[in-house]
């Protein structure tokens, strides 16, 4: 297993993150890597632009481009997140009872603790990942398919996305499980991933794959949350678009530059915004943004004591 980064504390090295990290050009060569990017890993919610073409194809239209950045969104429950997401289900007359993602708090420790003053608990809207299941119900509707189990595998919808992921990845999918919101997660490799995000950002305008970018793009606070690493990168970096995903998982990619794909072996969140500065900066990517995320700080007694860096 490679080491992508270390964890500094006093200038004394208490511990390191494996994992692999593909990087490609723009044409969709590898044009350096580490670790295993050509074997299938659960991106998480990096799948989500792809399944949002999906549905795309399946007949969703809607008539906000930021209604579809929350489509691919892992939201932080923000008042502005929670209120499109319901404005969205009330346009096909449904409400937060259709939504089958479980009920949570926001992710937004600020709106958490809002939810938590006004005496509110978890619910199904509040989860990162209700966006994403707005459009699933609005998707089923448009098709003319069955709202019932949307969820499932074998549903028609979730055929199609598996289909749609394997022909953006270029590979067939290793393995199908169940994500933390509910719906199937699709193993695909790190180099589909990143080869996926390259076909997104290059895609040919008003297609599927560039209408989901754009939107993404246009509307960075709707996919993440105020002040949130992938909102950052897409404000600080022109063109650039970014989806992280659960245990570790994050996917770049920029016009006419290239693709990056990691996954940190042991889930570590902190240390995919170093690994990814140093891939992105292999690409010769310059941005002040990217100098802010290049190492994560480490506290101690509150005060920062060291960070977690890249080793790659």
């Amino acid at each position: 297993m490679t080491v992508l980064a270390e964890v500094v504390r006093s200038g004394f090295v208490e511990g390191v993150h494996r994992g692999s990290v593909v990087v490609l050009d723009a044409t969709g060569a590898v044009v350096d890597s580490a670790g295993e990017v050509k074997s299938p890993i659960f991106p998480r919610s990096s799948n989500k632009p792809l399944q949002a073409i999906g549905m795309l194809r399946s007949g969703l239209r809607l008539a906000d481009q930021a209604d579809l950045a929350l489509v691919c969104a892992s939201h932080f429950g923000e008042d502005f997140h929670v209120a499109r997401v319901r404005a969205l289900l009330r346009t096909a007359g449904l409400d937060e009872s259709a939504l089958r993602c479980p009920p949570d708090l926001p992710l937004s420790a600020p709106a958490a603790e809002a939810v938590l003053r006004a005496g509110g608990g978890k619910a199904r809207i509040q989860m990162n990942c209700s966006g994403k299941h707005a459009g699933m119900l609005l998707t089923c509707l448009a098709a003319g398919w069955p709202t019932k189990e949307y969820w499932l595998p074998d549903h028609p919808l979730q055929e199609r996305i598996r289909a749609t992921v394997e022909e953006f990845a270029g590979e067939r999918v290793a393995a199908v499980g169940v994500d933390g919101c509910g719906a199937p997660v699709l193993a695909i490799s790190l180099t589909g991933l990143a080869s996926a995000f390259l076909r997104l950002v290059s895609g040919a305008p008003a297609s599927p794959e560039r209408t989901v970018a754009d939107a993404m793009r246009a509307h960075p606070e709707q996919v993440a949350g105020t002040g949130v690493e992938d909102t950052r990168l897409m404000q600080g970096v022109p063109g650039l678009l970014a989806k992280g995903g659960a245990e570790g998982v994050v996917a770049v990619a920029v016009p006419d530059v290239g693709a990056v794909a990691i996954k940190i072996d042991d889930g570590g969140m902190r240390a995919r915004m170093p690994v990814l500065v140093s891939a992105l900066r292999r690409l010769g990517v310059t941005a002040e943004v990217l100098d802010s995320l290049a190492e994560t700080p480490l506290l101690g007694g509150g005060e920062p004591v060291g960070a977690v860096r890249a080793a790659w």
